[in-house]
């Protein structure tokens, strides 16, 4: 009887030390990965927020060049188009986007070489309203700091490192929440925001509310990433499961892809190739003819045209629009003024229609006002949980110490997180790769740590 209750309490005692190895390692893998990607999260969460408003945005502060007085009679495409070009001298029209209603002004893009401005055009009176460059309009510099691609491609793939830690913060976050004996901190907040345990609680139960719409925002966001998305694009399409690759089989090619002509494509289709025109004697259709032929065929107003910039090139009508039934792509042979590619929502695989969704959502685009307030509530929720972290680890820390959490007493708990880093590595290789570091500079410290002490 003696001998069966003193293997118990052994037994017993090397569980909970194996529980409280695990429960400090993983709080350690918690603490730096927030420690790397608190600053990111924050800025991602404010520009996302702002982003999900843009309609919103160009519709008030941005009215004067959007909004029109409706007329008795608009303006004819090529003579918006002709009246944009000589508003800046020596440029050419590369793409004009058809007005969205009857009191919205029309866009050309022009080109200088490889410059670019957008003009805002009166359809009615010819008025110009405005010339901006497509990279200092305020709902891109809005986008572009949202993906920090207004850093640059190199630091752009900070975002896939970024979602992926954002995912792994989520699961880890569970696990240290996850209830253990105490009543408090899992469903409601103790204290005052004077106490320590207030914001632990705040940042627990905050995160534990908006976790899967924050792992839903890290997994949609990465289809953007440099590397993940464009490899998960590029095998997609490689198995049939993107874009549907046999509507190009009867029809000539380009070099160029529909982010070479569009000023923006959606997801599934920006890689996708775009047709050539057939050339031969017959004269070009122009654009008011191809401005009707896509009017004809049922574009959603305010679509896009690509206007062909060479003899081989096609007019390239296409729009992205909330309402993902709506949405359609159509190349028209400059020459015969036939549509050589039409593809539509609807024509996309079921993965595809899958993703497509995924990224409406994302961009709070999908259910409307409902679909806008859900995502801004994810938005608010990132941003509190990070500020949370910051005061309850400021509140924490000794004095002139960083504060790291304690280490786990058995270090074999690390073969475990070593696997788990390797299947995540496989997933996402780049935030796999960062994991690796982290580690490796956890395992430093826990070397060196024991040679400071006996120094000191």
């Amino acid at each position: 009887m003696t001998t069966a209750s003193f293997t118990n309490a052994v037994d017993s005692s090397a569980a909970t030390e194996r529980g409280i190895s695990l429960y400090r390692a993983i709080w350690r893998w918690h603490f730096f990965a927030g420690l790397l990607v608190i600053p990111f999260m924050i800025s991602l969460a404010l520009t996302g927020g702002l982003y999900l408003f843009n309609d919103e945005i160009d519709d008030t502060v941005f009215a004067y060049r959007n909004v029109v007085a409706a007329g008795a009679e608009r303006m004819s495409p090529s003579a918006i188009v002709a009246t944009a070009v000589e508003s800046v001298p020596g440029s050419v029209a590369v793409s004009y986007r058809t007005p969205a209603g009857v009191d919205r002004s029309a866009r050309v893009t022009v080109g200088i070489g490889k410059a670019r401005m957008l003009v805002f055009v009166d359809p009615y009176t010819g008025s110009i309203l405005d010339r901006v460059a497509p990279s200092e309009e305020f709902n891109q510099v809005v986008e572009d700091l949202h993906s920090l691609d207004y850093f640059g491609k190199s630091v752009e793939t900070i975002i896939e490192i970024v979602a992926g830690f954002a995912i792994l913060l989520v699961f880890t976050g569970i696990y240290l929440w996850w209830p253990r004996q105490q009543t408090g901190g899992v469903l409601t907040v103790r204290g005052t925001p004077a106490r320590r345990v207030f914001w632990r609680d705040l940042h627990a139960v905050t995160g534990i509310g908006a976790g899967l719409l924050i792992v839903f925002l890290a997994f949609s966001g990465l289809l953007w990433s440099g590397y993940w998305g464009a490899t998960v694009n590029g095998k997609l399409t490689a198995m049939g499961l993107g874009y549907p690759a046999a509507l190009w089989d009867e029809v000539p090619t380009s070099s160029k892809v529909s982010t070479d002509v569009l000023p923006r494509a959606n997801w599934l289709m920006e890689n996708a190739p775009v047709p050539a025109s057939s050339g031969g004697a017959d004269e070009p259709v122009g654009i008011d003819r191809a401005v009707a032929i896509a009017d004809a065929e049922g574009m959603l107003p305010g679509y896009e045209l690509a206007i062909p910039l060479d003899e081989t090139a096609v007019y390239t009508a296409a729009i992205f629009p909330a309402d993902l039934a709506r949405e359609r792509t159509i190349h028209i042979d400059q020459y015969s003024g036939k549509p050589l590619v039409d593809i539509s929502f609807g024509d996309y695989p079921a993965f595809g229609k899958a993703i497509e969704w995924s990224i409406n959502v994302h961009k709070g685009q999908e259910w409307g006002r409902v679909n806008q307030l859900l995502m801004l509530a994810a938005c608010i929720s990132i941003v509190l949980v990070s500020l949370s972290a910051v005061i309850m680890w400021w509140k924490r820390r000794p004095a002139g110490r960083i504060g790291v959490p304690p280490m786990p007493p058995r270090r074999s708990v690390y073969v475990g997180l070593w696997l788990m880093a390797i299947v995540f590595g496989l997933a996402f290789p780049l935030t796999g790769i960062s994991i690796v570091v982290m580690v490796i500079v956890d395992q430093l410290l826990m070397r060196v740590a024991p040679v400071r002490r006996r120094l000191s």
